[in-house]
């Protein structure tokens, strides 16, 4: 089964500021290991035109504060996609939920009802959103870069 990546687009970030001068851009990039002429590999990131189940992505949140002034307060929300699976977040500092963005905290802390009423912890499957709240003000003129990965179910 082929999904285009416009299914994807539909997990773009929402941030919350002090300021409205920070800009966010968001890019999804399959991930693959190319084998070389000389039998070595490497790794290669490149916009995928489709994916298929087993594709490995990689999302980077770009930022930037054009503004004269610190932005403090920023906070990136970004949901994932239920056609992927959440593999981590790469940036330091994330969160997630695994209920819709109702609670936060790091993964291993968090749990899921199931059916039956039990509860069990919640695993990389059950993430429905990454989050990441900047402790520090973004300096004027700052950029940066926010990255999570996921495999296309």
């Amino acid at each position: 089964m082929k999904m285009y990546l416009a299914l994807l687009a539909l997990a773009a970030p929402s941030a919350a500021w002090a300021a409205d001068s920070v800009s966010l851009t968001s890019e999804v990039l399959v991930e693959y290991v190319k084998q070389q002429a000389d039998g070595s590999s490497r790794v290669v990131r490149e916009e995928p035109k489709v994916v298929t189940p087993g594709d490995k992505l990689v999302f980077l949140l770009s930022y930037r504060n054009g503004g004269a002034q610190p932005a403090g307060g920023f906070v990136v929300t970004n949901p994932i996609p239920p056609e992927v699976a959440f593999s981590g977040g790469e940036s330091e500092g994330a969160i997630v939920s695994v209920d819709g963005g109702k609670s936060w905290g790091p993964l291993p802390s968090l749990k899921v009802a199931n059916a039956d009423g039990s509860v069990r912890p919640a695993t990389p499957d059950d993430v429905t959103h990454i989050r990441w709240s900047f402790a520090q003000p973004i300096e004027a003129g700052r950029a940066g870069q926010l990255s999570f990965r996921g495999v296309v179910k």
